[in-house]
């Protein structure tokens, strides 16, 4: 699915990304870990085509990202609250996300009939904007709307952030069903080591832009973490 060759981002004197080789297979459910500035989001954005690296090349089904938009038709992202349209009603905004992919008003209303429970209640018929709903209810509306299109290749920046417990597990109750049932290949970044270890089969441990650790995951994961930031 993805392949990333001799890839490189440099802001003045800091190097925040340097991957020399990284290969992600269809299917896969992907943790990227580290610290604040470890490069996560800056990889993130070269994959979405938002930031250009000053050299190598990420290839996504063998072709580059930067010189074809091929790759748009079958990847979803929601990396921040940036993505969202944040004048409008959650249902203009699905409605608007919606019509990008062909779909009516009525086939809209009943793809979110699945993302009920997802919702708790908070997001639909709230007669409130996008920009006045919390920063975790912003990122249920931003998930749902990146799925919508059916993606085969899933971007997710720190989607556990500002949910609280409930909606938590139901967004990992969510990935697990994604990965069964349409062989989605996801890629997640999270400050949280227990849900990224439960949800992702591969752990890639980035510190200054450099892959430190890649391994997958099984039961002693979440300690080997765990005591490699406590150090």
């Amino acid at each position: 699915m993805l392949e990333i060759k001799q890839l490189k981002k440099t802001y003045g004197a800091k190097t925040v990304v340097n991957i020399d080789q990284l290969t992600i297979s269809d299917g896969e459910t992907i943790g990227l870990v580290g610290n604040n500035g470890a490069g996560k989001t800056t990889l993130f954005r070269m994959l979405l085509d938002l930031i250009r690296p000053d050299s190598g090349e990420i290839l996504s089904k063998e072709q580059n990202v930067a010189n074809n938009d091929h790759w748009k038709d079958y990847t979803a992202s929601y990396l921040d609250e940036g993505f969202l349209i944040d004048y409008l009603t959650p249902e203009e905004y699905f409605i608007f996300i919606g019509s990008l992919h062909n779909l009516s008003v009525a086939h809209v209303a009943d793809y979110l009939k699945q993302y009920e429970e997802f919702f708790n209640g908070e997001i639909l018929n709230s007669r409130k904007y996008i920009r006045d709903f919390s920063k975790g209810n912003q990122n249920k509306i931003g998930i749902a709307a990146a799925l919508m299109q059916k993606p085969e290749l899933l971007v997710l920046d720190e989607p556990f952030a500002n949910l609280d417990p409930t909606t938590q597990i139901r967004l990992k109750s969510l990935i697990r069903s994604l990965k069964t049932t349409e062989k989605l290949t996801t890629l997640i970044s999270s400050h949280d080591l227990n849900h990224v270890t439960d949800v992702c089969d591969r752990i890639i441990l980035l510190e200054k832009g450099l892959i430190i650790k890649d391994f997958y995951t099984d039961e002693n994961t979440l300690k080997e973490l765990e005591a490699y930031f406590s150090e």
